[in-house]
C-alpha cells in the first residue's frame, strides 16, 4: 500500500467502522449484523462496502448460500479486536493507580522552612507505601512562575507559603504557624518576650537568596505592605547555612515557628515571637488542572496532606488548615 493510500484509510476509519467490521465478520451476515448493532441492512451494507474499499479486498464472500471472512479479514480481525480492546479499557473508567508497584518518578517543591519537618516524614511514608517509586525535591522558580513547570509536566505538586501566586493552578491551605525570630544564645535579643517592628527593623537580618525563595518572601512581602523594609545584612546560598550563620553573628532569622523550634531543639539557638504585625505564615499546596483527576496525583496529594495534618498535631503553635 503507497503512503498516500494508507493515509487515507487511516483518515476514513473510526471507531464506529471498526465496530461493524467486528460484527460483521463474527455473524458472517449483514442481516444478522444489522439487527445486533440495531442498524438497518442498507447502512451496514454501506459499511461494508466503505471497509472493503479501505482493505482493497473483499473481507467476506459467498460460499454457497452464506458468507465466509478472506485471509485478510482474519487478519484485521484480530488487529482491530486489539485496539478495541485497547480503546474500551481507556474509557470503561477512570486509570487504576498501584502504589505498590508503581516506579514513577515524582517531582515537588516544599517550602524551605516546611522542609525538616515534612521531607522526613514524608520520604518514609512514600518509601512504605511505594516502594519502587522515586521522589526528586526541586527548588521553586526563581521567578516564581510555578505554571510553565506545570504544564511541561516538570512537578507534581508544591508546597508554597505567601505570597501565592496560583494564577489558574489549583489551590488548597494546608498549614498554618506564626512567624518566629530565630538567633544565636548570645544576641543581645535572645531573652526578650517578644520582638516589636521597631526594633525589629534596627536589627541585620540573614535570609535564603531570592532564587531560594522565589522573588519575594514571606517576611518582606507583608513588610513592604506597610511601607517598611528591614536591613538584610547576608543572603544565605541555603536554608542549611542560616542556623551555622546565627550561632556566630548577631543576625536575625525570620521564619515559622515549626521550623525555628526544631532548629533550636538541636542547637544554642533562641526563638521567640515576631512583631504581631507579621500575622501568620500559611502554607498551601499547588497543583495544576491537568494532574486533577489523575488517580497516581490524587494518591500523591493525600499522603501530603496526611504529614503535614501530623505535623500540624506534634508540632506547638502550628494549626492544620480545614479542608
Amino acid at each position: 500500500m503507497s503512503i498516500s493510500r494508507a493515509k487515507d484509510v487511516l483518515g476514513a476509519l473510526d471507531v464506529r467502522l471498526m465496530r461493524v467490521l467486528l460484527v460483521l465478520l463474527d455473524e458472517n451476515s449483514v442481516s444478522r449484523a444489522a439487527a445486533i448493532l440495531g442498524q438497518t441492512q442498507p447502512t451496514v451494507s454501506a459499511a461494508l462496502k466503505r471497509l472493503r474499499e479501505m482493505a482493497g479486498d473483499p473481507l467476506l464472500v459467498r460460499s454457497g448460500s452464506h458468507l465466509v471472512p478472506t485471509e485478510r479479514a482474519l487478519e484485521l480481525r484480530r488487529l482491530v479486536a486489539r485496539a478495541l480492546d485497547d480503546i474500551d479499557a481507556g474509557f470503561a473508567g477512570p486509570a487504576v493507580f498501584d502504589p505498590q508497584t508503581t516506579e514513577r518518578k515524582f517531582q515537588i517543591v516544599a517550602a524551605n522552612s516546611l522542609g525538616p519537618l515534612f521531607l522526613p516524614r514524608f520520604v518514609d511514608r512514600l518509601r512504605r507505601a511505594a516502594p519502587h517509586a522515586t521522589v526528586d525535591v526541586c527548588g521553586p522558580p526563581a521567578n516564581g512562575e510555578f505554571v510553565p513547570c506545570f504544564e511541561r509536566g516538570e512537578l507534581d505538586f508544591a508546597i508554597v507559603n505567601e505570597p501565592l501566586k496560583p494564577d489558574e493552578l489549583r489551590i488548597a491551605p494546608l498549614l498554618t504557624t506564626d512567624f518566629v525570630c530565630l538567633v544565636g544564645k548570645q544576641h543581645r535579643i535572645a531573652q526578650a518576650a517578644r520582638v516589636d517592628l521597631e526594633t525589629y527593623l534596627l536589627l541585620d537580618h540573614v535570609t535564603p537568596t531570592r532564587g531560594v525563595m522565589g522573588p519575594v518572601g514571606p517576611v518582606d512581602s507583608k513588610l513592604q505592605a506597610m511601607g517598611r523594609a528591614r536591613r538584610i545584612m547576608f543572603w544565605a546560598p541555603e536554608f542549611g547555612v542560616i542556623p551555622y550563620v546565627l550561632l556566630q553573628s548577631e543576625l536575625v532569622f525570620t521564619t515559622g515557628r515549626h521550623f525555628a523550634e526544631h532548629l533550636a531543639s538541636l542547637l544554642p539557638l533562641a526563638a521567640l515571637p515576631a512583631p504581631v504585625e507579621f500575622g501568620e505564615m500559611k502554607f498551601h499546596m499547588l497543583w495544576h488542572e491537568r494532574q486533577h483527576r489523575s488517580p497516581a496525583h490524587r494518591w500523591l496529594r493525600e499522603l501530603a496532606r496526611g504529614v503535614t495534618a501530623e505535623i500540624g498535631r506534634r508540632t506547638p503553635g502550628l494549626q492544620k488548615q480545614p479542608a
